[in-house]
């Protein structure tokens, strides 16, 4: 592909030759594009299918994914939809190691799937947003907190700043205003220390030599996440259309 183009016509480039060779047209979300710096209008639609009339605009399951069941539950999310997990299988195995009840479990397994997931930034509000109606209250709340709380010493459990925050954002960044304010509510809450449990077994679950299998965990997911009968983004209920973006992230509309 020519090096010379801008972002916007390597994109149509790409779905035009995607036209070529399958029988449907993937165009990105707004977001896709300015998480690339592009600010450019998207590939035109229109013209695509002018150009190739067999094709359509992708309205169903997308064939590079592998296919979801017509129920998905949270397991089929892991195996199907998520990115790497095993950072989260490693904190929830060291919050069993440490004793913690299993509903502390289920929110380290939890605490990270925006990221693995959805998306990177918020990553904490957009997860305890994503389960909110399936868990209990708590987790929810610790969910939301740990983003948070990660980035504040507590001397009393021995957590400090981490120093992979150092290398990745510099040593003089400093948390925004709003995340600052929240700090503020949540140090001071009654869950506060369950939120703070996620933060030290989040930082202590990086071990690139330990492989941990999410069966570990069915029980604690059986007895602890409400898996709707219709299955995750077909319950109608407020987070259901975020689960769907996640069965099909290319749906055109």
């Amino acid at each position: 592909m020519n090096a010379s183009m801008s972002l916007s016509q390597r994109a149509d480039a790409l779905e035009a030759k995607m036209s070529e060779e399958l029988d449907y047209i993937v165009i990105k979300s707004r977001l896709y594009t300015m998480a690339d710096g592009d600010m450019s209008p998207p590939p035109n639609a229109g013209l695509l299918m002018k150009q190739h009339p067999k094709a359509r605009v992708l309205m169903g399951d997308d064939p590079r994914l592998p296919a979801m069941p017509e129920k998905p539950t949270l397991i089929d999310f892991f195996k199907y939809r998520f990115g790497p997990s095993m950072h989260l299988l490693q904190s929830a195995r060291h919050a069993v190691t440490a004793g913690l009840p299993e509903k502390m479990v289920l929110a380290c397994l939890l605490h990270d799937i925006s990221t693995i997931g959805f998306i990177r930034g918020d990553h904490g509000y957009w997860g305890a947003q994503l389960v909110e109606p399936y868990v209990d209250e708590e987790i929810t709340w610790a969910i939301r907190a740990h983003q948070v709380l990660r980035f504040y010493p507590d001397d009393s459990v021995g957590y400090e700043y981490p120093q992979s925050y150092v290398t990745a954002f510099g040593a003089d960044y400093r948390p925004d205003p709003y995340v600052e304010e929240d700090y503020k509510r949540m140090r001071d809450h009654k869950w506060y220390m369950t939120g703070r449990q996620i933060t030290l077994h989040d930082i202590y679950s990086f071990d690139p030599n330990l492989h941990v299998e999410l069966e570990e965990f069915t029980d604690v997911i059986g007895r602890h996440f409400r898996q709707p009968e219709q299955g995750l983004g077909f319950d109608n209920s407020p987070v259901a259309h975020m689960w769907r973006a996640m069965i099909r992230p290319a749906k055109y509309l």
